[in-house]
């Protein structure tokens, strides 16, 4: 394989790189992959990757092919669409479902994006919760903050142990870096919108 160059490159260059990585770095997030993973998969150091990820290494083409093949995506869509505006506006059929990169905890809970891609600020979650969904034996903590709002049903929300029931129309706002999760122990679906920033998955 071809070593990946890291020198200075020209703007124009250097924008296309930071192009190509910002889209290396979101398709594998989508597919719920790790560095560790993607390395495995296209047989590329994780150090390349990240570097790639990060606009911060100039790769030949035959690394691509490896990043497209282990991301299962045509090489060609590194590139095209680099001027292209995505729509602010998600319909609902065309919601972008999370499952596939949630903790298997979350049974069978419905996970919805709500903003068009996880590259921005924030991000929007559509949240189903049948009875009995719980994720306490795995708690969440991560950076950033959260708000969540419940459209219908109840739902236990637990901010380091503390339990706060919420029913339709409570909202929640909370640092993300205190240990957190949810059970809904009602008999009722929990519908709610979940906000975070940064993204969280």
């Amino acid at each position: 394989m071809t070593t990946e160059s890291s020198t200075q490159a020209p703007p124009a260059t250097s924008a296309l790189l930071a192009t190509v990585g910002n889209k290396v770095r979101a398709m594998r997030k989508e597919k719920g992959m790790t560095l560790a993973k993607l390395s495995e998969t296209t047989g590329l150091s994780q150090a390349i990757v990240s570097q790639i990820e990060r606009g911060m290494a100039n790769p030949s083409f035959t690394t691509l092919a490896q990043l497209a093949h282990g991301l299962d995506i045509p090489v060609g869509k590194f590139f095209l669409g680099q001027e292209e505006t995505r729509s602010p506006v998600v319909r609902k059929a065309e919601r972008r479902n999370l499952k596939g990169v949630t903790k298997k905890s979350l049974g069978e809970a419905v996970y919805e994006l709500l903003t068009p891609d996880q590259n921005g600020a924030l991000e929007a979650q559509w949240i189903v919760s049948p009875p009995g969904h719980d994720t306490s034996a795995t708690p969440f903590r991560h950076s950033g903050e959260e708000f969540g709002i419940i459209l219908s049903g109840k739902k236990d929300i637990f901010l380091d142990g503390e339990c706060h029931t919420l029913e339709a129309g409570d909202s929640i706002t909370f640092s993300s870096d205190t240990p957190h999760w949810y059970k809904n122990s009602y008999e009722e679906v929990c519908v709610a919108i979940w906000v975070n920033a940064p993204h969280a998955w």
